[in-house]
């Protein structure tokens, strides 16, 4: 993802520091978190994560899913996590959902290759500790790609 404008020097503990200190008891600094994370790139974004991780013994995004809530949340997501790392939050959200969300699943099935599809299957089963769900099927023959889909989608879709 593309930031405003990428600080060449960058403090990733300082910054995990400050993000900490937007998150007060007060309410969240939503634009302090925008400065924040809109003005560093992907691998400065992810020495935050780290940073973050190392001085509270806290997963930056377990945070986040406390802290935030609503299109904020989805924001900053795209923003602070990696690709594999944001598409499995999505999805799990997608799929808690009281009438689960099939498009985030079928989105991330028609995007990815089979590659990276089991980057995302091995980062859900990282973060969430079970099996990525078996909703949709894809295989993928000569550049074309098929859908076996299980009937509760199918009943959506109909």
């Amino acid at each position: 993802m593309a930031t405003l404008i990428a600080a060449e020097l960058t403090f990733p503990v300082a910054d995990a520091r400050l993000y900490q200190k937007c998150n007060s008891r007060f309410g969240t600094d939503e634009k302090k978190i925008i400065s924040i994370i809109g003005h560093r790139n992907a691998v400065q974004r992810k020495l935050i994560r780290y940073a973050y991780e190392e001085i509270y013994q806290e997963d930056l995004s377990k945070q986040l899913e406390s802290e935030f809530s609503g299109e904020f949340e989805k924001a900053v997501y795209r923003w602070i996590l990696n690709p594999a790392d944001r598409d499995v939050v999505l999805a799990n959200v997608a799929i808690k959902q009281s009438t689960t969300d099939y498009h985030v699943i079928i989105e991330l099935c028609c995007i990815y290759s089979a590659e990276e599809l089991l980057a995302v299957k091995r980062a859900y089963q990282g973060r969430y500790k079970h099996t990525w769900p078996p909703i949709p099927l894809v295989i993928s023959v000569r550049h074309v790609t098929c859908w076996i889909i299980y009937s509760p989608l199918v009943h959506d879709i109909v």
